[in-house]
């Protein structure tokens, strides 16, 4: 087939490993892509942001802001004519986003198919974190989207009960978690004891976290859980940065175990594999209630005995005690209890480790089976379009 991929996606972080893996997926199985994107993300370091829009976002007022998004519809509407006319794509992938209508107009104009990946209610999500001024016009471009596209595809089954709610009916909504690629369930060359010797941590219990860590995944269970261990064997493998990385350095000095935590900072997805490869427990302390998470699918390809949340969008992927230990996400100290739980049972922890993998292979969450999920979804708009 050929796609029109569409997003407008301006930072290299999480977002762009979900676009990398689905379009490298998708050209490896012969589909022809033609981008229409921001242009200039993928000469940022990953972790980086466009330098304008940062700069946009600290000086112009919020609602200005707003305004220039939905102004940038209109400049993306016109490049997708442009490349409607001269690719003719047999369907339109846009990755969702708010004030982003351009889509939908595209595919109107010129009788297109539409499918709308949504990875999060951004209109809820946004009003908690950095706040909307704009409210109306901003629901108004959730809703028009979700409402009109063709098909949407949530990446999780609560995310996908909030878009059957917004389109009133659940007709051309089908969920397609997060993955990984193939390549990442291929054996690690030896294995954790030799990930663990080339990091300086051998005949340490790992405790291994990834991604960017703030106030709210609740990391200080971690050290504490480092600190009282009375064997002095546990250590903390924090991969990534963040906000909350100062008063964590902070409690690692106070609890007096600074030398038994590794803070890595910011490291590249190309090195993510050797850090997780060390990691005797993976730790998914929090999670955002309609998420799927992305370092939840590379712990589960590297058959890391995972502790997570017992929440609806995490209950979708594992079960616990079969392929992941789960803790009552409402109980402050059962974070630290499942880690107990997982390093002080070896039955357990080789349960989970022996069937994660499986649930990978069985339940295809990699990049490759979504690409294949896709492409099912866009022939069958396609041929109901000729």
């Amino acid at each position: 087939m050929k796609i029109l991929y569409h997003h407008r996606i301006a930072s290299k972080d999480g977002q762009y490993v979900h676009v990398e893996g689905l379009t490298r997926a998708l050209s490896s199985q012969g589909h022809e892509l033609v981008w229409v994107t921001p242009g200039g993300t993928d000469e940022e370091a990953f972790g980086g942001e466009s330098g304008v829009i940062s700069w946009l976002k600290r000086l112009v007022p919020g609602a200005v802001y707003e305004l220039m998004e939905f102004g940038y519809a209109v400049f993306a509407y016109l490049k997708l004519a442009r490349a409607i006319r001269q690719h003719r794509p047999d369907v339109i992938y846009e990755r969702y986003n708010l004030f982003l209508p351009a889509g939908v107009w595209a595919a109107r104009r010129f009788g297109l198919p539409l499918i709308s990946e949504v990875n999060a209610p951004l209109f809820e999500e946004r009003g908690k974190t950095s706040g909307i001024v704009l409210k109306s016009l901003a629901r108004w471009s959730e809703a028009y989207v979700w409402r009109k596209a063709d098909a949407v595809l949530p990446v999780t089954e609560v995310l996908a009960e909030k878009v059957r709610e917004r389109r009133g009916h659940g007709d051309g909504v089908t969920v397609v978690h997060n993955g990984i690629p193939e390549a990442m369930l291929e054996p690690i060359q030896g294995g954790r004891e030799q990930a663990k010797l080339l990091l300086g941590l051998e005949g340490r219990d790992v405790l291994g976290f990834t991604g960017f860590m703030r106030d709210w995944h609740g990391l200080d269970a971690v050290l504490h859980a480092v600190a009282r261990d009375p064997d002095g064997t546990r250590h903390a493998l924090l991969v990534g940065d963040g906000p909350a990385r100062p008063g964590l350095e902070a409690l690692a000095g106070t609890l007096g175990i600074t030398e038994r935590v590794t803070f890595t900072g910011l490291v590249g997805r190309e090195d993510i594999v050797r850090y997780v490869s060390a990691f005797d427990v993976a730790l998914q302390p929090s999670v955002v209630p309609y998420a799927s998470p992305l370092k939840l699918f590379e712990y589960m390809a590297l058959g890391k005995a995972v502790v997570a949340p017992d929440s609806d969008n995490i209950r979708e992927i594992l079960r616990d005690g079969h392929d992941a230990a789960l803790f009552d996400h409402s109980d402050a100290e059962a974070f630290a209890a499942g880690i107990d739980r997982v390093l002080s049972d070896a039955d357990l922890r080789a349960r989970i480790e022996g069937n994660i993998v499986q649930t990978v292979h069985e339940r295809g969450y990699t990049w490759e089976a979504n690409a294949q999920r896709v492409v099912a979804i866009a022939t069958a708009l396609r041929d109901a379009n000729a």
